[in-house]
């Protein structure tokens, strides 16, 4: 495995550097379609599937999963709903409190569990609801005119870090659910003894995201790393076992592309940071591949969901 996990590092170099990275990245999207063509199978093959869960954790890539998962079971006859559980946050007011007195959306009870609840059990009872929207610069749920109503043929994909936690979904009939979890599950190779570590590939995700929607620097992604690990260990990891199947949103070219978009903002690291260390393993993992164009990347791939440009709502 480690001289085949090497030798895919010299492959993705060797594709970028001789001009045939198009290949290359529909090679990466292609193992993606493979896996969600075979879950959306395995859901339309149990007929009592309402409501798919779909949890991991940060910069998984969960919102285009989600997506992604729509598009397989629409073309196998479904009618498929995708749904945010950030949409069923509490208001900010409500929102509970780590340890430090921040408000901490990494928990489970940030969502009011008893309206989701309420909300997902009227939907496969046939009944219409009222589809909330959380407005995050003013920190409320709000009610904005949209309702939804499943037909026979409607399953709701519903993604979010908490939605295979029991607590959600306690009072919903196992025969309803069909749960995913998401997250990279492939580490790299670089030369027999140094591995890419899998948390390598969402931290790089989020600090692309970061540097492009917020205005974020690498610095700041990394100081609050520890606490998105912390919140995950607390809320996210203990609940993989409940999965019904694994998806595994690594790509073997996104490595490349991640150097693209954040190596020079990370190079802006001062020595003298806390920070620093964590800068320089990051750039250095980044060094061994070739860095890829954006524009060989397709508007409906997971990694647009940080890089920019997808064709989903990812926020």
């Amino acid at each position: 495995m480690i001289e085949e996990s090497k030798r895919r590092v010299a492959y993705i170099n060797e594709m970028i550097a001789s001009g045939h990275a198009a290949e290359l990245v529909k090679e990466g999207e292609a193992y993606h379609i493979d896996q969600l063509r075979q879950i959306a199978h395995e859901i339309c093959q149990r007929s009592g599937v309402r409501v798919v869960l779909i949890a991991g954790p940060s910069s998984s890539g969960k919102t285009s999963t989600s997506h992604k998962l729509c598009l397989e079971l629409l073309a196998q006859g479904k009618q498929p709903v995708a749904l945010s559980l950030d949409n069923w946050f509490v208001n900010g007011n409500l929102t509970p409190r780590d340890a430090t007195g921040k408000k901490d959306y990494e928990s489970v009870y940030a969502v009011d569990l008893a309206q989701l609840e309420t909300d997902l059990n009227a939907l496969i009872a046939g009944r219409e609801i009222a589809l909330p929207t959380f407005n995050f610069t003013e920190e409320k749920r709000e009610y904005l005119g949209d309702t939804l109503r499943l037909d026979e043929d409607s399953i709701m994909v519903l993604e979010g870090i908490h939605a295979l936690n029991p607590l959600l979904t306690a009072h919903i009939e196992q025969e309803c659910k069909f749960k995913i979890f998401a997250c990279p599950m492939s580490p790299v190779s670089l030369d027999g003894e140094r591995w890419v570590p899998t948390y390598v590939h969402r931290l790089l995700r989020r600090m692309s995201r970061d540097l492009r929607t917020r205005g974020r620097s690498p610095l700041k992604t990394i100081a609050g790393w520890p606490s998105v690990i912390e919140g995950e260990a607390e809320w996210i990891e203990p609940f993989r076992k409940e999965a019904d199947a694994l998806f595994d949103t690594s790509m073997t070219y996104e490595l490349s592309a991640l150097r693209n978009t954040v190596e020079t903002a990370l190079q802006t690291v001062p020595a003298t940071a806390p920070e620093y260390t964590m800068a320089e393993q990051l750039l250095f993992f980044l060094s061994f591949f070739e860095p890829l164009e954006a524009s060989y990347i397709p508007r409906t791939s997971i990694l647009r969901e940080f890089i920019g440009g997808s064709q989903f709502n990812v926020g």
